[in-house]
């Protein structure tokens, strides 16, 4: 029983990290309604920013709160200045540019930051009084940070004039547009909010499994798997979905499968979901009248 308890907190902490990439790829879904296959290596090159920042002397906080607003910038560049050409583009045009953006941020982190594995601080203290045999206080603290980030996203998108915005620029452009919202800039914003949530993730797995240039490659997959399984138009699905999964693999990984078919669990897992339920535990079922 203590052994089902710990693969099960331990699912459930892993899950945590799947959730906040899932949030971050279905933010980039509802604003595009596509998939960014180079989130993780955003999040990744985000992450070596924070750990720069560390190593010359700036406290872990500091360097979190900074690395989050770098991201966030970077996100919208990248939507003005190399997605924005490609707006109205088809979406195998879209699919070409993401790979493209993937393998850039990817050679770019090996080049800035070399490709030797690196250790990354975590801000929670070991014997910290939250800590327990089931939960480790860097889990603990990871699970407050992810729901911190969904609370706030949720606040965001149901309180504030720009969310309502963006919402409404996700769900009909050309109304939007007809009412004065600028789209565009609705875009650019959904991309600066998906790249600082996928920095958070990386921030937060990094003292788990290392810093290199393909640590969220696996990561990526669990996660796309997770926001297919909660709904991949549902911010609150994705992270539910996210959790699941994490605890899924945890105990398929300790009592069915081991840990070599891991992976293949989650490719299964998007194969089956897309097949009997595409739109998710939680998702939406849209008609479009033709």
């Amino acid at each position: 029983m203590e052994t089902f308890l710990l693969q099960l907190f331990s699912g459930l902490a892993t899950g945590g990290i799947y959730a906040l990439v899932a949030m971050a790829l279905v933010m980039i879904n509802q604003a595009t309604h596509h998939i960014n296959f180079a989130q993780g290596e955003m999040a990744t090159f985000s992450t070596f920013i924070a750990w720069a920042l560390i190593n010359s002397g700036m406290s872990y906080w500091s360097a979190f709160l900074l690395t989050v607003t770098i991201s966030f910038a970077i996100g919208v560049v990248v939507q003005r200045v190399i997605l924005r050409p490609f707006e109205k583009a088809p979406a195998l045009t879209n699919v070409i540019v993401f790979i493209g953006l993937m393998v850039i941020f990817n050679a770019l982190g090996g080049w800035l930051f070399e490709q030797s594995l690196k250790t990354f601080p975590t801000p929670f203290a070991k014997d910290a009084w939250y800590a327990s045999a089931y939960f480790s206080a860097h889990n603990v603290g990871m699970l407050g940070v992810m729901l911190a980030v969904l609370g706030s996203v949720y606040a965001f998108f149901r309180f504030t004039s720009v969310g309502l915005a963006m919402r409404a620029a996700a769900l009909n452009p050309e109304s939007a547009r007809l009412v004065g919202i600028r789209v565009s800039w609705m875009l650019a914003l959904g991309w600066g909010m998906a790249a600082a949530i996928g920095a958070v993730a990386g921030m937060m797995v990094a003292p788990i499994v290392f810093l290199d240039t393909h640590m969220m490659s696996g990561i990526l997959l669990y996660a796309f798997a997770g926001a297919l399984l909660g709904g991949i138009d549902n911010p609150w699905g994705a992270a539910a979905g996210g959790l699941i999964i994490g605890v899924l693999e945890n105990l398929l990984g300790a009592y069915v499968i081991g840990t070599d078919l891991k992976l293949t669990m989650a490719l299964v897992l998007i194969v089956g979901i897309l097949t009997v339920k595409p739109n998710g535990l939680f998702g939406k079922v849209v008609v479009t009248r033709v």
